[in-house]
This record gives structure tokens, C-alpha cells and sequence, in this order.
């Protein structure tokens, strides 16, 4: 057949006697004109401009979008290019039905898609490069377009076609479009002037791209790659070259920004508290509020999701209509011939849409239209969501400053329920917006789904319909259970931490007492309860998940087992197909409700307390500090431009919001006299609960001296500077705070010195989870010599030098807990290093020593305070500072009984200065004790002990990173690009073993058979229904055979739901054993571990993997398994079964694999990195909240609110563009895997339809095509989770190749003797310790012998091998050489459990844990009664426990908070007194006690214990100046070894020295 233009079957193609315009070949002819006219003037500019595109300097220019008419011009292209590719559609299908080819018909239209493609193309580069004068190009191509298809269009009309035919649709359709487009082009010129006019108009790009730190370029880019996310690549692809960090990703644009959504929800939260305002008893709506503020957004998100709906229904009628237009061609393939007029080449609609291939590239397109807007729906909604979680955050932040004091304080509103706000409530409302697009769309989808089954299927499809419905609401009956489920969890596993999170805390002594066993089982018993409500959660996760696989298999059996008896013409392939893709269809939405609702009714809970906070009562607004405190961010309002201007990038923000304040602040002060900084008068001040807590203040605070606030305990000293500073309602009186300093001219001078700002300590210490530096500074500018000058005064230097990164260390909940004492060192150092007039400090001394007291008061507030001139007030305990005091305030109870100096009082109130004089005198008494318990040595001690170890692991935390591959090779990229690329297959294998190989071979067994039933059922219905088409040709009687059909379809249908039940119980109780075994075999592991690992290890680190990674094990894991094994096999059986009918397929397939292997592996890297991003970024915002809850005073005090709201602003963004990143990282893997999964569709279609053996398996494999679109992308998705989640199993197991204690002597146990040891002799023979085998023996060849009953005192310096050696008759350190002989038995050979447990030992730090005092005493309950109550008569503490509600069941609190710490100590005494054993060891037990205490001790020593062996390990020399030996260590070796008499002879000698420095 040759080939010619016009076609060569008719000869009078060429004739042109009617008229050039009357013959259509020509006019198509013309068509070509314009088409080819674009191509060659753009190409050239296009290579040449593509070719000087790499000089771009600005990385965003190239996605500055500017011209007018940008996005209206992209939809139109879109639909042109739509449109083209129905024409050559057309023109195909009329040209097959000719004699000859006819290239008339779709030729120009190929030329015309490929001009439209050029048209787009060409704009693009145009834009980004902005050269608006080579437009003119496209605005004449549009024009000839224009002109040449209007004639055609005006030929058809002479030609009188009718408008059913579908050439003249299009060509309309074309002419409307080119119109448009044209008119956007005269646009573009009219607005931007750039030809035809003299001033073109300059532009300048948006903010955000002049900012090269914004890397999120969503709203910015062209229309296809927002679609597409095109522009997340380069992120996806660098990911894998190195991890993506917070400067990957860069900062939020404005508009996403917390401050900006902030602004917008606060107004429209006031427009709707003005509405309210007149009606009492109705509380402004924060739901209406949400919608004027987020409103268009998401209502644009639901026609997204409406579209994305309607298009999905494309999928079963295609596949109805390729089954049926199969099933035609099969039977008539003899009956058809071509006969077709070529001057009557017209196609209606009907036939055209009869052409199978015509169905199949329209289902190709619906499906990619249908993914492009479900994920432009989903993104719509998170970008929503993530700026209603930012504005809710800045609006709940904002509200805590302000929140009343007497609010936290009376417990109305707790610091639980405030995280609770913060990390609970704003993600519901989060997550309820994600969601909210399905409320609405659900119900649409479902209808519409039954209104087309029941036209496939007629009354049938409502049985069908109906068996979905009504179990549905079992599905939300199920998710109700399974949230209850997991709370109960919850409280189990809470528990279960804190007893971990003792044990760990006081593991030392544990082991000393050889209890591990003891506490390990009641760590057991709780897990127990855990697993059992984890059980329950397991039951009710398993059925959701049947529920979700059985109900269609069960719609579907039910459906068509009716339609086999009810109707007489038998089921059809194409009805039998395209309802099961509907079922398909109705079932997932009817899933989501339940879901949706559960979230919807706890939006609606987190709304109402979001209200109930919001409205609750704020901090008074105080007359004449300056208001910022009220007017956050108001005065915004004033300036409209905020949204643009207020940005300002060249300062930081603090310094605008500032000077947004300046105007609100109150000028008109009343002048006072200059002596008087802070005057009260006639003062009545409440807490909140309306009686005076201080009633009649009148006072006066001298400028620039010092005043003294004392009295008792609780007579309202803190309460009075707290209502100075305002944080006290008012309920009469006025504070004036005088003018100070009016005089300073300057504007800088004031800020230098910022006025209305108090440096505040409070009696509390309050830290920020931050550097030493940084909470001392607060904020101010550094200065190198202040800042030494106060760490001085403060005495921090040397805690300082203790820490490991010195002033840098990060202190707080993330970093190293310091002690009472240190951290309000640090306070009051803020206090002194803020440059302010007035410094407040609430009981400074109460945590200090007398020294450090003693020299806070010379150099910090006598010399640095007083040389400033700046105004202190000071509250404390300590009279003997009185003397130094400018002015007094005595008070009694609320009131204020004396004010004036001190030899005022002195002259008239001579009864109080007595009083006031022996108390100073019983002081002194106290000082001279003071002298000798030096507190702060002991502070360093417990720093450095829980210091040192830090350095000798800094690694550990590294180490469950990446294994040592690295290490090796020189930072080898390869390596590390390996690594982050590979699956942890070890791991997950280590994880399904850890279930048992039993339970994995039932679960890979149930999983294979099930998925192998529900192909079955499929192909069961294939081959039933196509038999039902032969037999009707064949005409053979029919019931026999239905019978057997239904019988086979329901038999595999009941086994595919039974299976589905297996399958889901499996994986879950496999899950379950799994975390069992681990939990239970890290406990172990820990519990037994060497003492010497919880020395290296942090705390915080070993119970992370007790908290969130068993937490993920036990509940992330399992579903993330089941669901990717599932969507897994789901797709594999897809493609199985579409082979198995086309086996062309295959070939087709090959390129689509490798596709979707670099999508997966690029996606996992980035999607690994940004959720890591995500979590990190979480930790910060949720204690940054906390802290500010808790320190509220102090930062009023200072008025550092701005600074601190700049902070929270910069942590929500921070989290907000992590968040966002990865949602844009999710949405371009869904956009990529559901591209994929419609070119599988579109190939399976095409083979099925040219190589397909029956109509039957066509749809078979059509249906099958579809599930795998919506399978492929969870397929990844999981993939990526359980690779995250894998980290969980792997840092587990790093701790269960730990090694641990030996704990099988040489011994049996019964070889023991029953009462060993019995005299209590200890024979120390060329003993050598150390700590680990590579480190540096720390016991050097110790000779010593100890007869029984002797009372051994061990001295020496920091450091010097005393505390190693008391743990060396524990055997809790490596003994390499030399041997400790214990009545005869050489300890080395014991079992650790006996030794452990016949020897007593006392240690430095009172251990208590939470429990009964009995527990407490006597955990393995062996003792009776009297035993325990002489043990505490001994330890002086029997009447006290008497008093206690329920004696010795009286419960103590965690770590024995209820008692003093000398209590503590004395229980550890009764509790050694408790175990009978003649050796006990005291390891520095006096070194935190005072004088009374102990006391108590040597003489229980000396009287209780007469009759034992007691190794006493002495921090002051003076306790062991009775005992019978003294040993004087150095360094490992024992230098001095005599009596103390002996010794102290010695004038020279070491212990002699020691002795002289204690006196």
C-alpha cells in the first residue's frame, strides 16, 4: 500500500475545481503551516539559549515565575495537548477504516502535539531566563493557529457535518483554546510592556528566591514539576552522596513561616473572641477561626480530591468497555469488511469510544490525571496542616508567657497538661486535616460506587453493597478497642521504665548485694502486663487487618452467587470485571471512616482544652514596668505590611518585634525622688484565690544598695518580690518603679542597660537545656572580663574545668545533671552577669556551703554588685550577713514587721535584734561543724565520677551508627554510599528468627497460600465467565455447570477468608515473641553486665533502648512487616498473573523494574536521613516549651519574652521544614510509583488485547494491573520504615553481644559453708586490679592481712585506689594477679552470687528504692520483724518509722526523696545491719552526711558491730583516728600500714599530714 498525503484510493483528492478551500486535503494541508513555522524559529533559540543557561549565577532565578497568566497557560497547553492526542487518535482509527493510508488525518495533528510540546518548552526556558521580547514568536504561532483551524471549522460548517461527529468536537475545541491562548499572550504584553509600548515594567523576584537558604521551592516552581515534584531530584539524588542535614534543606519560605500563620490565625481567633464578646456565656469558636484563616486551602485540596475520586471511576468502566470491545472483535472477527466513503470519513463519539486501543490509552491518561490530583490533594492538606501546627504552636507559646503564675502554681493548669498542648493536641488537629479532604469526599465516592454497580449488576450489587455496610461499623468498633488497647499499654510500659530506670540508677549496689535477680523479676512481672495488654492490641490489629482483606472477597461472593440464580443471562467477563475493580474502589473509603471519625472526635476534644487554655487567666498587666509582656505581637496589626516587610533579613527578627513594642510602652511615669528605685505602697497581694497571701506592704527599695529581706519559713519573702515583679495579682495598692537614669541621652545607652528589666534568681534553680556559657550569658552580648569576673565570684571555674567540653557543655535534660549547689551557682551568675539596674536574688545560700557562701557574698555581691552602683534585693536565711546590709526587711507572716537599717533596729526594736543575735550566734555554732563537711568537694566528686568515664567512651554513642566498615578506609565514599544504601537484611533476619523458626515458617507458609486462594478465586471467575460465553455459542445446558462454578468460586472464597485470618494472627503473635525475647534477653544481658560498662555508658542511652526502641519493636514493627509483606506479594502475584495471560508482558516489564529499582533506592536514603531530621528536630520544640513553662518568673523577671519567642519561631520552622521536606519526599516517590503503575497498566492492556486468549483473562489482567498502581508506592514506603525500624533491633543487639560477669565459680554453691564467712579474716596477697583488661592496673601488688573483728581505716587522696580496692572483695573489677583469702577461702573461686551475698557493704551515695521501708530493708523478705526493727533502733531511726502511716509498709518515694539525705544514709546502715556478716565495708558512707549523723554511725561502729570485721574507706581522716590499722594509699600501693598512734608519731609521715590539713 503506498503511501500519499491525501490518500491515493480516490481521484478526486487533488481536484481543486470547487474551490481551493472546498477541498478538505488541502485545508489539513494548511493546518501543517502554522505547526511547522514554530518549530523552525524555535529551535535555533532554544539550543542556543540552552547552551548559555549554565552562566545562571542565582541558583533560584530558574524558578522565578513572573509573566502574567503562568498557571492558566500551563492548564490550557495541557489540555491542547489533550486534545491533540484525541485527534490523532481519530485520525488513526477513520484511516484504518479506509482502502489506503490517508496521512490528512493525523499527520498535522502529530505535528501539532509535537508544536504544543515546543510551545511549553520554549516558554519555560523564556521565563526562567527572562527575555520577554522572544515571545513574540509563540503570540504569531498562536494567531496562525488560530486562523488556519478557524477555516476548517467554517468548512465543516458549509459542508453541513453534523456536531455529532466527533472531528467537528475537536476541532472546535481547538479553535476555543487557541483563542484563549492568544488572549494570554495579549496579556502578557499589556502587563508587562515589553514591545509595542516605550517603558517596559521592571520586576524584581519575590523574597524568598533572593534567599538562597530556601531550598523548599514548591510554591514557587512551574505547574508540571509541582506536580511532579521535579525539583525534589536534586535533594533525592544528593541524598545519596552525602546524608541531607539541616542545611540541605534549608529554611522555610515566609509564607510557611510559624510567625506569618501566627499572625493570620491570631486575628481571625480575635475576630471571633469580638463576635462573642457581647453574649457571656459562648466562647469564641477556634474551628471558625481555623477556617478563615486555613479555609481556601482546604477547600482547594477537596476539588482536588473530587477530581482524583470521579477519575478513579474511570478504571472499571474502561475495563468493562476493553473486556466487552474484546469480546465483540473475538466473535465477529469474520463478519467485518472495510467499506468507507473517504469523503464520508467521519467517526461519531460512540464508535470511537468502541476501539479497545482508544480505551486503553484513555485509561493510561485517566490514571495519571487521577494520581496527579490525589497527591496534589495530599500535599495541599499537609502544607496546611504543617501551618495550622505552627500558628497553634506560636499561639500556645505565646499564651505561656503570659499565663498567670498563680495559675501554674495552684495547679490549674499543670506543665503535664501544657506538654500535653504542645506535643498531643496540635498534632491531633494536625492529623484531623490531613484527614478532613475524606470527610467530605467519602461519602460521593461511596454513592457513586453503588450507583454503577448496580447499573453492571442490578439488584445483586446492593447485596454486595450491603454486606460492605454493615460491617464497616465492626471495623470502627475495632479501632476503638485497639486505641484503648494501646493506652493501657502505655501505663504498663511507663512503669516498667521507671523500675528499669532504678535499677539502673542504683545497678552498683545491686550488684553489691547480689539483688539484680530480685529487682529483674519485677521488671518481668510488669512486662508481663505489658505483653498481655500488647496481646490485646496484637488481637484487635490482626482483625482490622482481616476485616480489610475478608470483607471484599466476602461483598464479592455474595454478589455474584446471587447474580448466578437471580438472573437468567449469565454473568459477563466485562460486568464480572469491572464490579470487582469497583468493589475494589468502594471498600477503601469505608475503611478510612472509621479511622477518620476516631480523629474527627479527638480533634474535637483537642479543641475544646486548646479553648479552655487559650481563655484561662493571664498575668496582670503591671503599671509601670512597660507592657511588653501583653502586647506580644498586637502591634503588628498596626502594620499591614507584615507579611513582607516585618521580615526584615539584615537584623534579626527580636530586635523588629521590639521595635514594634516601642510604642506601646507607657511614657508617663510619675517622678519620684532619685534614692528610691521600687516603692510599694498600702500593697494587698494575692495567689489567685482572692486572700491576701501579703496584706499592708509599704516599702521602699534605696537605689544602688543593698537591701535584706529575712524572716521565717514561709512568711511570703519570695511572694514579696514576685508581687514587686508583677507576677501576683494586685488586689489593692500601687509598685512604682522610679525613673532611674532618665538622663542617658542615647538610645544605645539605654539598651546597653535595659531598664525595666529585673536579673532575677529564683529560689528554684532554673537551667535551659543549653551550655554552661549560654545560661549564663542569657542572651546578653559576651564579654570576656565580666564573664570571668562572675564565674569567679560564683566560684564555677573549677566545676567548670570538671566537664568534659568545660563551659560548652550542654547541661539539663539532653546534657549532664548537675547538683543542687551547682545549678543555682549558674543562676545566681545569670543574675550577676545581666547588665540591669536591679538584681533580685531569692535565697542564693540555701544550696551553698558555708564557703562558697561566704565568698559569693565578698566577691559577687559586695565588690562585682556593689561596685556597679546597681540595686540588689536579697532574700536569705543567713543573718550573719545582716552587718553588710543598707536596709532590712523584716517580715512575719505576710506582713512586714520592721523596716529600716540595721542599727534602726537595733535603737527600737531591741526584742527582735536579740532574737536576731542568738540565731546568728547558733549559726556560727554551725559554722565551725560547716567547716569540716565541705560540701562542694563532694559536689565535684559526684560531677567527675560521672564525668570520667565519659572520655574513656565518647565513641559509644557512635557505635550503633555504622559498624567499624568505615573506620578502615579513609572516609572511602563508596563505602559509606554502600552502606547507606543497603537494606539491613541482617537485621531483619536476626529480628524474624528472634520469633522462633517456627513461627516464621507458618508465617512465610499462610502468607504464600493466601495470596495463592485469592488469584485462585480470580481465576476462578475468569474462566467461569468466559465459559459462559462459549457455551452460549455452543448453546450446552447450563445448570449443571453454573452449580459447579459457584461451588468452586464460594469454596475458595470461604478458604480466602479463613487464610486472611491465619495470616493476620500469625505475623502478629511472631511479632509479639519476637519483642518478648528481645526485651527479655536485654534485661538479662544488662543486668548482668560488668559494673565497668554502666561506668561507660550513659544512663540516658541504655534506657533509650528500653523505652523507644523496645517500643518500636514491640509496636511499629509487626504492622510495618505484614503491610509490606503483603503489598509485596500482592504486587508480585499481579505481575504473575498478568504473565501468565499475555506472556508479552514480560518483555515490557524489564525496563519498568529497573525503573522502579532506582526510584526505591534513591527514596530510602533521603526518606532515612529526613525522618531522622524530623525526629531530631522534634526533641528541641517539645523542651523548649517545658522549659519556658518552668522558668515563666525568671524570664518575665528579665523580659527576655521576645527573645525567647524568636526561638521557639526558629525551633517550630526548623521541625515544620523537616516535616514538609518529608511529606514532599513521600508525595515524589507516590508520583513516580503511580506513573509506573500506569504505564503497567497501559502495557498490560495493549498485550492483553493483542495476544489475550480469552476475554476472561483480559480483564483478569486488567484488574490486576490496577491494584499493582495502588500497591507499588506502599511497597517503598514500607521498605523505607522498616529500614528505620530495623535501627531499633540493631541497637539492641549491640548490647547483647556485650559481655557479661562471670558468675559460676570454681564452687558449687553447697561446697559453701552455711555461715562463711564466720571470724571475718582477710588475707590481701599481692593483689594487682584492674578495670578492663586494656587499661592501666589501678592496685599494684597490695599486701595487707586483717585479723578478725578489727576495725581497718583506709586513707588517701582523690583517686588513689581506695574505692578499687573495696570493690575488689566484691570481685567487681578484673583481678589479674594476686588473691583475696576470706576465712580460709580464696574469693576468686566462689560463685559472684555467694560472695556477694554473705558480705555487707555501705555506700557513698544512699541508694533507696520505691517501695515499702520493709523492701527497702529486706528485699528478699527473709528476715522477721524484729530483726528489721532492731536494725533501724540501731540506726537511731526506729521512732521515726513509728510515726511514719504504716510502719514499716510506710511507702518511700523514687530514690528516697521523702527523707534527707542523712536519713538515707542511716537506712543503708540498718539495712547492713539487717544482713548478718562478719565483714562490713564503708566506703566514704560519712562524706555526705552531717555531724549528727554521723555521729550515729561511729558509734553503731563501734558498739553494733563490735564483734565484725569493718573496712572503713575514709573521706575525713578524723573518722578513722579510732580504728585498730590504718592503711595510706598512693596511687595503687599501700605506702603507710600501723596503728593511728603509731602513725601520727611519725611527724614526716603521710597520714600525719592528712590529719594536721583536716584539723
Amino acid at each position: 500500500m503506498r503511501l500519499a498525503f491525501c490518500g491515493n484510493d480516490n481521484a478526486s483528492a487533488y481536484n481543486i475545481s470547487a474551490g481551493v478551500l472546498r477541498n478538505v486535503c488541502f485545508v489539513d494541508a494548511l493546518n501543517l503551516v502554522p505547526h511547522v513555522f514554530l518549530l523552525f524559529i524555535t529551535f535555533p533559540i532554544l539550543f542556543i539559549g540552552w547552551g548559555s543557561q549554565s552562566s545562571k549565577v542565582q541558583i533560584h532565578h530558574n524558578t522565578w515565575l513572573h509573566f502574567p497568566g503562568h498557571n492558566l497557560r500551563w492548564i490550557l497547553t495541557f489540555t491542547l495537548l489533550f486534545v491533540h492526542v484525541c485527534e490523532i487518535a481519530e485520525g488513526i482509527v477513520s484511516d484504518t477504516q479506509m482502502n489506503s493510508r490517508h496521512l490528512h488525518l493525523f499527520l498535522p495533528a502529530i505535528m501539532g502535539f509535537v508544536a504544543a510540546t515546543v510551545s511549553i518548552v520554549y516558554y519555560h526556558n523564556i521565563e526562567t531566563s527572562n527575555f520577554p521580547k522572544l515571545l513574540l514568536a509563540l503570540f504569531l504561532y498562536w494567531i496562525m493557529a488560530f486562523v488556519t483551524k478557524t477555516i476548517k471549522l467554517v468548512r465543516y460548517c458549509q459542508d453541513g457535518v453534523p456536531f455529532s461527529q466527533l472531528r467537528f468536537c475537536i476541532t472546535g475545541i481547538m479553535v476555543i483554546l487557541y483563542g484563549l491562548l492568544m488572549a494570554v499572550e495579549i496579556n502578557v504584553i499589556r502587563v508587562r510592556r515589553y514591545v509595542f509600548f516605550m517603558n517596559p515594567q521592571k520586576v524584581k523576584p519575590p523574597e524568598d528566591l533572593q534567599d538562597l537558604g530556601v531550598r523548599f521551592l514548591q510554591p514557587f516552581v512551574n505547574l508540571l514539576s509541582k506536580a511532579t515534584y521535579w525539583w525534589m531530584n536534586t535533594l533525592i539524588i544528593s541524598a545519596h552522596k552525602k546524608p541531607v542535614d539541616l542545611k540541605a534543606i534549608g529554611k522555610l519560605p515566609i509564607a510557611m513561616r510559624a510567625l506569618t500563620n501566627y499572625v493570620r490565625l491570631k486575628e481571625a481567633y480575635e475576630e471571633q473572641k469580638k463576635k462573642v464578646a457581647d453574649q457571656p456565656n459562648r466562647i469564641p469558636s477556634i474551628w471558625l477561626a481555623m477556617y478563615s484563616a486555613f479555609g481556601r486551602p482546604i477547600l482547594l485540596s477537596s476539588t482536588f480530591r473530587y477530581l482524583a475520586d470521579l477519575l478513579g471511576f474511570a478504571g472499571p468502566l474502561c475495563i468493562s468497555g476493553i473486556v466487552q470491545g474484546f469480546q465483540n472483535t473475538t466473535n465477529n472477527t469474520n463478519t467485518t469488511e472495510k467499506v468507507k466513503d473517504p469523503s464520508n470519513s467521519y467517526l461519531s463519539s460512540e464508535e470511537f469510544l468502541r476501539n479497545v486501543y482508544v480505551l486503553a490509552v484513555l485509561l493510561f491518561l485517566a490514571l495519571i490525571l487521577q494520581r496527579t490530583f490525589l497527591q496534589a490533594s495530599y500535599y495541599v492538606t499537609t502544607e496546611t496542616g504543617i501551618n495550622l501546627r505552627g500558628a497553634l504552636l506560636a499561639m500556645i507559646y505565646n499564651k505561656i508567657l503570659r499565663l498567670s503564675t498563680s495559675n501554674l502554681s495552684m495547679g490549674e493548669m499543670t506543665l503535664g497538661q501544657i506538654n500535653n498542648l504542645v506535643a498531643i493536641e496540635t498534632n491531633q488537629l494536625m492529623w484531623f486535616l490531613f484527614l478532613c479532604p475524606n470527610l467530605w469526599a467519602m461519602p460521593v465516592q461511596i454513592i457513586m460506587g453503588v450507583i454503577l454497580l448496580y447499573n453492571l449488576l442490578g439488584v445483586s450489587a446492593l447485596v454486595g453493597a450491603a454486606v460492605i455496610v454493615l460491617l464497616a461499623p465492626i471495623q470502627y468498633f475495632i479501632a476503638t478497642k485497639l486505641a484503648e488497647a494501646q493506652k493501657s499499654t502505655l501505663d504498663y510500659s511507663t512503669e516498667r521504665l521507671k523500675k528499669t530506670n532504678e535499677i539502673l540508677k542504683g545497678i552498683k549496689l545491686l550488684k553489691l548485694y547480689a539483688w539484680e535477680h530480685i529487682f529483674c523479676t519485677s521488671v518481668e512481672e510488669t512486662r508481663m502486663k505489658e505483653l498481655t495488654s500488647l496481646k490485646t492490641f496484637a488481637l484487635h490489629t490482626s482483625l482490622s487487618i482481616f476485616m480489610n482483606a475478608a470483607i471484599p472477597i466476602a461483598a464479592v461472593l455474595a454478589t455474584f452467587v446471587t447474580y448466578a440464580y437471580t438472573n437468567v443471562k449469565p454473568l459477563q467477563p466485562a460486568q464480572a470485571f469491572a464490579s470487582l475493580s469497583l468493589f475494589h474502589i468502594l471498600v477503601t473509603p469505608l475503611f478510612l471512616l472509621s479511622t477518620v471519625v476516631r480523629f474527627a472526635v479527638k480533634a474535637i476534644i483537642s479543641v475544646q482544652k486548646l479553648n479552655e487554655f487559650l481563655l484561662s487567666d493571664e498575668i496582670g498587666d503591671d503599671s509601670w514596668r512597660g507592657g511588653d509582656s501583653s502586647v506580644a505581637y498586637e502591634s503588628c496589626k498596626k502594620h499591614t505590611g507584615l507579611h513582607t516587610k516585618a521580615i526584615n533579613r539584615r537584623q534579626p527578627l527580636r530586635y523588629q518585634l521590639e521595635s514594634y513594642e516601642q510604642p506601646t510602652r507607657k511614657q508617663t511615669r510619675p517622678v519620684e525622688i532619685d534614692d528610691t528605685a521600687i516603692k510599694v505602697t498600702n500593697g494587698y497581694f494575692s495567689w489567685g484565690s482572692g486572700l491576701a497571701t501579703l496584706s499592708n506592704i509599704n516599702i521602699r527599695i534605696p537605689t544602688g544598695q543593698m537591701t535584706m529581706i529575712v524572716g521565717q519559713v514561709g512568711c511570703g519573702k519570695s511572694s514579696l518580690l514576685l508581687a514587686i515583679l508583677g507576677e501576683m495579682q494586685t488586689l489593692e495598692g500601687k509598685v512604682h518603679w522610679s525613673n532611674v537614669n532618665e538622663t542617658e541621652p542615647s538610645f544605645e545607652a539605654s539598651r546597653s542597660r535595659n531598664r525595666y528589666s529585673v536579673a532575677y534568681a529564683a529560689q528554684k534553680p532554673w537551667l535551659l537545656n543549653a551550655t554552661v556559657e549560654e545560661n549564663i550569658i542569657f542572651g546578653s552580648p559576651f564579654n570576656k572580663q565580666r564573664y570571668k569576673a562572675v564565674t569567679d565570684a560564683c566560684s564555677l571555674q573549677p566545676d567548670i574545668d570538671l566537664l568534659p567540653f568545660g563551659d560548652q557543655t550542654e547541661i539539663g535534660e539532653r546534657g549532664i545533671n548537675l547538683s543542687g549547689g551547682q545549678r543555682q551557682r549558674i543562676c545566681v551568675a545569670r543574675a550577676l552577669y545581666q547588665n540591669t539596674n536591679i538584681v533580685f536574688l531569692d535565697d542564693p545560700f540555701s544550696a551553698l556551703d558555708i564557703h562558697l557562701s561566704d565568698h559569693l557574698m565578698q566577691e559577687g555581691i559586695l565588690k562585682f554588685l556593689q561596685e556597679d552602683k546597681r540595686t540588689l534585693v536579697l532574700v536569705t536565711h543567713k543573718l550573719q550577713y545582716l552587718p553588710h546590709a543598707d536596709w532590712i526587711i523584716a517580715m512575719k507572716d505576710g506582713m512586714v514587721l520592721r523596716e529600716g537599717t540595721l542599727k534602726d533596729i537595733q535603737n527600737k526594736d531591741i526584742e527582735l535584734y536579740e532574737h536576731w543575735k542568738t540565731l546568728m550566734n547558733r549559726q556560727d555554732q554551725e559554722l565551725e561543724k560547716d567547716m569540716e563537711a565541705d560540701q562542694t568537694t563532694l559536689e565535684r566528686k559526684t560531677l567527675r565520677r560521672a564525668m570520667y568515664p565519659r572520655e574513656s567512651k565518647s565513641q559509644l554513642e557512635d557505635e550503633d551508627e555504622e559498624e567499624e566498615e568505615e573506620e578502615d578506609e579513609d572516609d572511602n565514599m563508596s563505602t559509606v554510599l554502600r552502606l547507606r544504601t543497603k537494606m539491613p537484611w541482617k537485621t531483619c533476619w536476626r529480628y524474624l528468627t528472634s520469633g522462633g523458626f517456627f513461627l516464621l515458617f507458618l508465617m512465610i507458609f499462610s502468607k504464600l497460600l493466601k495470596h495463592s486462594v485469592i488469584v485462585a478465586i480470580d481465576y476462578s471467575l475468569a474462566t467461569w465467565t468466559s465459559m459462559d460465553n462459549k457455551n452460549e455459542v455452543k448453546n450446552v445446558d447450563k445448570s449443571t455447570d453454573k452449580t459447579y462454578h459457584v461451588a468452586v468460586f464460594s469454596i475458595l472464597s470461604g478458604a480466602g477468608i479463613v487464610l486472611c485470618l491465619i495470616t493476620s494472627l500469625t505475623v502478629e503473635w511472631m511479632g509479639l515473641t519476637a519483642a518478648k525475647n528481645l526485651h527479655h534477653n536485654l534485661l538479662n544481658k544488662i543486668i548482668l553486665g560488668p559494673i565497668r560498662f554502666f561506668d561507660t555508658t550513659p544512663l540516658g542511652l541504655i534506657l533509650n533502648r528500653f523505652s523507644a526502641d523496645t517500643n518500636i519493636i514491640d509496636q511499629h514493627i509487626p504492622p510495618t512487616l505484614e503491610s509490606l509483606s503483603r503489598s509485596t506479594l500482592l504486587c508480585l502475584s499481579a505481575i504473575g498473573m498478568i504473565s501468565y495471560a499475555t506472556p508479552w508482558f514480560l518483555v515490557a516489564l524489564v525496563p519498568l523494574g529497573v525503573a522502579f529499582y532506582f526510584i526505591q533506592k534513591y527514596f530510602r536514603v533521603a526518606s532515612k536521613d529526613l525522618q531522622e531530621l524530623d525526629d531530631s528536630t522534634q526533641l528541641p520544640l517539645l523542651c523548649h516549651f517545658s522549659e519556658t513553662a518552668e522558668g515563666l518568673t525568671t524570664i518575665r523577671a528579665f523580659r527576655h519574652e521576645a527573645r525567647f519567642k524568636q526561638r521557639m519561631l526558629e525551633l517550630t520552622d526548623t521541625n515544620n521544614i523537616a516535616y514538609l521536606f518529608l511529606s514532599a519526599a513521600n508525595r515524589w516517590l507516590e508520583v513516580r510509583t503511580d506513573y509506573l503503575g500506569a504505564c503497567i497498566v497501559l502495557t498490560a492492556a495493549v498485550t492483553s488485547i493483542t495476544e489475550g486468549p480469552t476475554s476472561g483473562f483480559v480483564g483478569l489482567g486488567l484488574l490486576y494491573a490496577l491494584t499493582i498502581t495502588n500497591y507499588l508506592n506502599w511497597v517503598v514506603r514500607n521498605l523505607a520504615d522498616l529500614e528505620v525500624q530495623m535501627g531499633a533491633v540493631k541497637k539492641v543487639h549491640s548490647f547483647l553481644n556485650m559481655e557479661s560477669e562471670n558468675y559460676d565459680g570454681y564452687l558449687d554453691p553447697s561446697q559453701v559453708p552455711k555461715d562463711w564467712p564466720q571470724e571475718g579474716e582477710i588475707k590481701i596477697e599481692n593483689l594487682c586490679v584492674r578495670y578492663e583488661n586494656n587499661l592501666k592496673p589501678v592496685l599494684k601488688h597490695v599486701k595487707a592481712y586483717i585479723k578478725p573483728g578489727q576495725k581497718v581505716g583506709i586513707c588517701g587522696r582523690t583517686g588513689s585506689g581506695k574505692s578499687s580496692l573495696s570493690l575488689a572483695f566484691f570481685r567487681m573489677v578484673d583481678i589479674f594477679d594476686g588473691r583475696i583469702v576470706i576465712d580460709g577461702i580464696d574469693i576468686s573461686k566462689l560463685p559472684l552470687h555467694t560472695l556477694r551475698s554473705r558480705l555487707s557493704i555501705i555506700l557513698q551515695d544512699p541508694i533507696l528504692f520505691s517501695g515499702s521501708i520493709r523492701f527497702n530493708l529486706d528485699p528478699e523478705c527473709k528476715c522477721t520483724d524484729d530483726r528489721l526493727w532492731e536494725a533501724l533502733e540501731i540506726a537511731q531511726l526506729k521512732n521515726m518509722v513509728k510515726s511514719l502511716p504504716g510502719g514499716l509498709d510506710a511507702m518511700v518515694t523514687e530514690g528516697g526523696e521523702n527523707f534527707s539525705v542523712g536519713q538515707r544514709q542511716l537506712f543503708c546502715l540498718a539495712r547492713a545491719f539487717v544482713r548478718k556478716s562478719s565483714i562490713l565495708i564503708m566506703d566514704e558512707a560519712t562524706a555526705s552526711i552531717d555531724m549528727a549523723t554521723e555521729n550515729i554511725l561511729q558509734k553503731v561502729v563501734m558498739t553494733a558491730f563490735a564483734d565484725r570485721t569493718v573496712v572503713t574507706i575514709a573521706h575525713r581522716v578524723h573518722t578513722i583516728l579510732t580504728a585498730d590499722l590504718v592503711i595510706v594509699m598512693k596511687r595503687g600501693n599501700i605506702l603507710e600500714y600501723d596503728t593511728p598512734e603509731n602513725l601520727l608519731s611519725q611527724e614526716d609521715g603521710i597520714f600525719a599530714s592528712f590529719v594536721r590539713a583536716d584539723m
